[in-house]
């Protein structure tokens, strides 16, 4: 099997190791392009203001816009640190590396204009959301939502279900869209269901719901039990990620050991480059503990500045993958 306050939620989604692809759903306010999150405010699509502290709505005709901040967990709640900048007549725009996230499942937050008026998203688009404060949902007010998965024909995760020709719908849910029941419906084909996605590398639980009934992968024997005394599907997202260890030239073998081969000391012999050896393992998502070893001498990875005590005492390198 191949491997998503009145506030605006998004989801962001952040690699360490970057695989190039860009989001075709059509999601409004934000768009994913490599390791790049592109915040995008187009005047045309809101129709409303919320005063933030008293609650007065305006009408967006009677306002006159000076500046566009996106405000949120990420920044709390800055009104004045991610300021958007406006490319055209209508559309306002903020470029953020996904570096400048940490690795939540979700965000929310919102356009702030004037740095008092949250700007209030029409329903006609699939990534809207009820807006809710200290837990309960606020009236006439919506929030846009940002997935750490989303469709993509070019995606790294595909899922089958054969059979159900009959079925009229059917829906993939999931720990990586918070079981969402109707967000990710799939497609019909002529032998039965199915749906790509693009996902960041974890380990993740999905079910199918055959109009209406839910029900595990039945071609997939990696499941665990749920609640309900029934069972989940299980997909581990890998992410392959490349090792190198700059000069050595001189070495007769070096060896890639770590906590995602049991510190194996001849499973994963490097590839002798120009510069030095490498080796490329595909890896779930976490943290990762290594070493090379060179002819026979254990070292830690020189270029790598990341490193920790094991429970030993020893200090390996770290690699993350997220």
């Amino acid at each position: 099997m191949k491997q998503i306050i009145t506030h605006i939620t998004f989801i962001i989604i952040v690699f360490f190791h970057f695989t190039a692809f860009s989001q075709k759903e059509d999601f409004k306010g934000y768009k994913i392009e490599n390791d790049t999150v592109v915040f995008t405010f187009d005047v045309r699509e809101y129709s409303k203001f919320t005063q933030e502290y008293s609650g007065q709505v305006i009408e967006f005709d009677d306002f006159d816009i000076e500046n566009v901040v996106v405000a949120g967990e990420f920044n709390l709640w800055s009104r004045d640190h991610w300021k958007m900048n406006k490319v055209s007549e209508h559309i306002y725009q903020l470029k953020k590396s996904v570096f400048d996230f940490t690795d939540e499942f979700s965000y929310e937050f919102k356009f702030v204009i004037n740095n008092a008026y949250w700007a209030e998203p029409s329903k006609k688009v699939p990534n809207i959301t009820k807006a809710t404060k200290n837990g309960r949902k606020l009236r006439g007010i919506y929030n846009l939502k940002m997935y750490t998965a989303y469709p993509d024909e070019n995606g790294n995760a595909h899922f089958k279900l054969l059979g159900f020709t009959d079925a009229k719908k059917v829906v993939l849910a999931g720990s990586f869209n918070k079981w969402n029941e109707s967000l990710f419906k799939m497609k019909k084909t002529s032998t039965g269901w199915e749906l790509t996605l693009q996902m960041k590398p974890d380990v993740y639980q999905y079910r199918f719901i055959v109009d209406g009934q839910w029900m595990e992968d039945p071609h997939n024997t990696n499941k665990t039990h749920n609640e309900y005394n029934e069972y989940n599907s299980v997909i581990d997202i890998k992410e392959y990620t490349a090792f190198k260890l700059r000069g050595y030239t001189n070495a007769k073998k070096v060896i890639l050991s770590g906590s995602f081969n049991n510190w194996n000391e001849h499973q994963f012999e490097m590839n002798k480059m120009d510069y030095g050896w490498k080796y490329v393992v595909p890896l779930s998502g976490g943290k990762h503990h290594y070493k090379f070893i060179v002819d026979g001498e254990w070292i830690i990875d020189p270029t790598n500045e990341v490193k920790e005590y094991d429970g030993e005492g020893h200090i390996n390198s770290v690699c993350m993958v997220k």
